[in-house]
């Protein structure tokens, strides 16, 4: 890790909008000359994921980047497309208007996602999503995806 910077001391030398205009990009420079990005958010409410044991626990965007970026990170350009694809699947779990969301339900909109992005990407978050145990289950799978395809 870097050293630790002051925010406060430091100004603005550059400002840009990112994604849709859900966020800011600033470039900073402290009195020393260092410089650093920060990324200002809208902030959003709070969302509590149903886990499949039925615990509960509050959304967690790194959460699920860092888990997009594990299965599927290298089938993607760098982390513009995966943060593409994080704001994509944000705005249909806060589109939805409920507070309480099934984990299940982040799994599909990820694969919602990828499908339009990757086959490749679509199927590796897909075995894991599904947990796959057999060969079987894979190719089912891929069957799937060849008939959805064909009857676009």
């Amino acid at each position: 890790m870097g050293a630790r910077v002051n925010i406060g001391d430091s100004r603005v030398i550059e400002s840009r909008e990112v994604g849709d205009g859900m966020a800011v990009r600033r470039r900073r420079e402290t009195p020393d000359g260092h410089r650093f990005t920060t990324y200002e958010r809208i902030e959003k409410p709070n969302l509590i994921v149903i886990k499949k044991d039925g615990s509960r626990e509050l959304y967690d965007r790194q959460k699920l980047t860092n888990a997009i970026r594990q299965s599927v990170g290298k089938f993607f350009a760098g982390d513009a497309d995966i943060e593409k694809i994080i704001d994509a699947i944000e705005d249909g779990l806060f589109g939805k208007g409920e507070l309480e969301l099934a984990s299940k339900m982040i799994g599909e909109l990820v694969l919602d996602e990828l499908v339009k992005r990757s086959e490749v990407a679509y199927v590796r978050f897909a075995s894991v999503f599904h947990e796959f145990k057999t060969l079987d289950e894979f190719e089912a799978i891929l069957v799937s995806r060849r008939k959805e395809k064909k009857n676009r």
